[in-house]
């Protein structure tokens, strides 16, 4: 992996043009720094901004980190993003994290039309990989109308609803896609979500489930969105295909969301009609020989960020620390890997590379949650190395 983590193939296309923001680890603190990644360097800029999530709710991120003291350079960049990789980490040398922390991780499901179809072969498939071509192919053909199309929360989409509940098609997916409520939900804890790197985790019992790449957006505890990065919403097919219920356990394990490799904060060079218009390439190398490419546009999501934004906090639901949303994703891999009609899933080993231009790539391999390194630097952790630096009133 780490032939991949380098600047040509990590920053975005325009390298440090914008205001890139993140998290590393430093040893000599035995805790992390808020960095600016920069032409210059990887700076420290901790004695300014404490945490990610204090310097998004400041009334102007970008005034802070250009403001900041360049006195602490932990190393350029293609040293620290080598040094990343997990498999070849030296820890008495920096490395990058996920670049938030405080914040709430909320992710949105079945914002696009293709992922929405895979949704509800999942949910009449129970869990069962082999049986998803045939439930795909009548899904195609017993809907008959091209959901891309049809506006959730619309009177078309009112109609619809009618008319598949009379076939006996209508799905709590659907009902999420197409209604007026879209599906937002907790991810992960904060903390818990790892970076450009590391390892990604798969729950020991599954055999079926995918990478889901998609944009992250952060936001403060008003709602306003600051910036945007990566996320990897890894996605377990078969247990959240037997059982709705079982989502908590799909979707939040030791290493199941992947943020990164930066925040790109909204400044001149970069805002919200960059992230509208973002298209996402994605690239699945097994040590197989197998490769899996795909794409993912957000011109095609079917409600708009703010939407997904405004149904997440409001005055129904405060987030005082902010939060970053996971925006949902137009891939769904059907593919298949081994057996015929049993379509895409993980390897171990597997490397998953996400890229979009003005934001970089997250990088990441592919490993059973109870082998990846276990979580154990949260918000107590965080608060005391804080406090020991004396950096805790700043936060």
């Amino acid at each position: 992996m780490s032939v991949l983590l380098q600047p040509h193939r990590c920053l975005p296309e325009d390298g440090c043009a914008g205001t890139l923001i993140g998290r590393a680890w430093v040893p000599q603190e035995s805790g992390p720094s808020v960095v600016v990644v920069e032409e210059a360097g990887v700076f420290d800029i901790s004695t300014a901004a404490p945490t990610v999530a204090g310097l998004l709710n400041a009334d102007d991120p970008v005034s802070v980190v250009r403001a900041a003291p360049r006195d602490r350079r932990l190393g350029d960049a293609a040293a620290l993003l080598a040094n990343s990789a997990v498999e070849a980490q030296d820890t008495a040398s920096p490395w990058f994290l996920a670049p938030v922390d405080l914040q709430a991780v909320k992710a949105c499901g079945v914002t696009f039309a293709a992922s929405l179809l895979e949704r509800v072969v999942e949910e009449q498939c129970r869990g069962e990989p082999q049986r998803a071509g045939e439930v795909r192919a009548n899904l195609a053909r017993e809907i008959g109308v091209n959901l891309a199309q049809v506006e959730p929360g619309s009177e078309a989409a009112a109609q619809l609803k009618t008319v598949l509940q009379r076939q006996g098609l209508w799905s709590q997916y659907l009902e999420v896609g197409l209604g007026r409520d879209a599906e937002v939900f907790t991810k992960t804890q904060p903390m818990a979500s790892v970076g450009i790197g590391a390892d990604i985790g798969l729950h020991p019992a599954s055999r079926w489930n995918n990478p889901e790449p998609e944009v992250v957006v952060a936001a403060d505890a008003r709602g306003r969105v600051r910036g945007a990065t990566l996320g990897n919403d890894v996605n377990l097919r078969d247990f959240e295909g037997r059982s709705a219920l079982l989502l908590g356990k799909a979707k939040d394990n030791n290493g199941s969301s992947a943020i990164g490799p930066f925040i790109r904060l909204f400044d001149e060079s970069f805002g919200l009609a960059d992230v509208r218009s973002a298209e996402l390439d994605l690239e699945v190398r097994g040590g197989d020989g197998f490769v899996l490419t795909g794409a993912s546009s957000m011109r095609e999501i079917s409600r708009d960020v703010l939407d997904l934004v405004n149904q997440t906090i409001g005055g129904h639901h405060q987030y005082p620390d902010g939060f970053v949303l996971f925006l949902g994703t137009l891939f769904a891999p059907t593919q298949d890997r081994d057996e015929p009609g049993e379509g895409f899933t993980h390897k171990l080993g597997d490397q998953v590379i996400i890229r979009s231009r003005k934001l970089g790539a997250l990088v990441n391999r592919v490993n059973r949650s109870d082998l990846a390194a276990p979580w154990e630097f949260g918000s107590l952790a965080l608060f005391d190395n804080l406090a020991r630096r004396g950096l805790l009133g700043k936060a």
